[in-house]
């Protein structure tokens, strides 16, 4: 179960185990993976309950991003400070976009997960992956550019588009700051919608198990456990990769930055559990920026950060995309030279950036990337299809927790993370690494989502 907590609130009763949302999303877990294993047919059927669930989650994913970043860039009245915290944050997404694939297409060549396959290029079904070629031919630089622009200043609420909504919420609070004063009763009346809103958060999050029941019962019933077997050396090591990644590099940036990557992920287990489950990082945005909050991060960071993120700062996309690609080659047996693995790496530098933290969006820009590699035909991509559903569940985490860790590290960079409430949250002692705190900024008027 969730609660709406205040930062000032005494803690209350612990409730049952069995009441708790961790608790919850593993059993449903269990028993979706359960009935997709034995009874595929049917676990394929109870998809429409892990898609009901992730639409209930987009409906309000874009109320919960505007509120929060016009409310926080109205707070700052700073026009400076702003183009600061979202300088440090492409900073940041560009340095660790890129040293993810880097570290994909290393291993990859250590490893080595296809060699020894010998698939014959001619044996592929080209078919298979049409459409996810035909989508990623569509895609352009530009065209992507100029889509973050919406029809009109509403239109991007009805869309959904995270990126539409985040260009609208920027420039709607750049000009509340600039009005100052005068915009004052709107920002009040923000901050009120934004209670309301984030109850209604707290209301749908409570369907979180049935939805991860569903989809893990669809996808194990879809694809069924043979799947792993067949390429079981790609997600292993796939999997592999993205654990050092999250607790190697993310770690020792965590630890630089006065916290513990372990307390972090123990922090947001339910989140976790439940991007596991949907293999959707988008089912858990409301609660990470909530969250986030909680741990220390102000708002107008936090509102910055989390959505950009979740375009710009795609570890595990970065991972899979090269690792994905070596695997391809090395299946088929084609010798990629030096100068073809740093093409592929700077094409997708660029192709990565329009991924959107949802199922498929990593298979797209997969073809996208190997469109402009002809050593590697595009419908190699057959060979990892029937895989690609379990290796999202992993993009999916990695995405996550990435950028949990990119908030609290800008919120550090601009000497406004609250170390106390930081290691109160995250149930750890301080390391008194960071900045102290804003006085002006008190935690207890901060509201938070919460397990029981």
């Amino acid at each position: 179960m969730i609660q709406i907590a205040h930062g000032g609130a005494a803690p209350g009763p612990r409730r049952p185990f069995y009441r708790s949302l961790y608790f919850q999303v593993i059993l449903a877990i269990l028993l979706g993976g359960t009935i997709g294993h034995f009874w595929p047919t049917f676990g394929e059927s109870l998809k429409p309950l892990g898609d009901a669930f992730i639409k209930l989650v987009k409906m309000i994913i874009a109320p919960v991003i505007f509120l929060t970043i016009v409310t926080g860039i109205a707070g700052m009245r700073d026009l400076k400070r702003i183009g600061r915290v979202a300088g440090k944050a492409f900073a940041y997404f560009f340095t660790f976009s890129t040293l993810a694939l880097i570290v994909g297409l290393v291993i990859a060549n250590v490893v080595r997960p296809g060699q020894g396959l010998n698939i014959d290029p001619a044996t592929l079904d080209a078919g298979a992956v049409a459409q996810y070629a035909e989508a990623a031919h569509e895609s352009t630089i530009v065209g992507f550019l100029t889509g973050i622009i919406p029809d009109t200043l509403v239109s991007a609420f009805a869309t959904g588009n995270i990126l539409q909504v985040l260009f609208v919420s920027i420039l709607f609070g750049i000009a509340m700051a600039i009005v100052g004063d005068a915009a004052a009763p709107v920002q009040r009346a923000f901050e009120s919608l934004s209670a309301i809103v984030f109850r209604l958060v707290a209301i749908l999050m409570k369907a979180a198990p049935i939805g991860a029941f569903g989809a893990f019962a669809f996808t194990i019933g879809a694809y069924g456990i043979g799947a792993i077997a067949n390429l079981a050396a790609l997600i292993a090591t796939f999997y592999l990769t993205s654990l050092i990644f999250v607790l190697g590099i993310l770690g020792v940036v965590a630890w630089v930055n006065g916290f513990s990557i372990f307390k972090l992920i123990g922090y947001l287990k339910e989140e976790l559990l439940l991007v596991l489950g949907t293999s959707s990082s988008e089912a858990a945005l409301p609660s990470l920026m909530q969250k986030m909050e909680r741990a220390g991060a102000p708002k107008s960071v936090v509102g910055l950060v989390v959505p950009t993120g979740y375009s710009f700062n795609l570890d595990g996309t970065n991972i899979y995309m090269t690792m994905a690609a070596l695997f391809i080659a090395q299946a088929m047996n084609i010798d990629l030279s030096l100068q073809d693995q740093i093409l592929l790496l700077l094409v997708a530098m660029l192709s990565s950036k329009g991924a959107a933290g949802i199922t498929g969006a990593g298979f797209i820009t997969l073809a996208a990337t190997l469109a402009v590699v002809p050593s590697v035909p595009v419908a190699g991509m057959a060979l990892i299809l029937g895989i690609d559903r379990f290796m999202s569940e992993c993009r999916a985490l990695t995405n996550f927790v990435g950028n949990a860790v990119a908030t609290l590290v800008v919120a550090r960079w601009e000497g406004e993370l609250d170390q106390d409430q930081l290691h109160a949250a995250l149930g750890s002692r301080p390391r008194g690494l960071a900045a102290p705190p804003d006085p002006a900024a008190g935690p207890g008027d901060k509201e938070s989502i919460t397990a029981d």
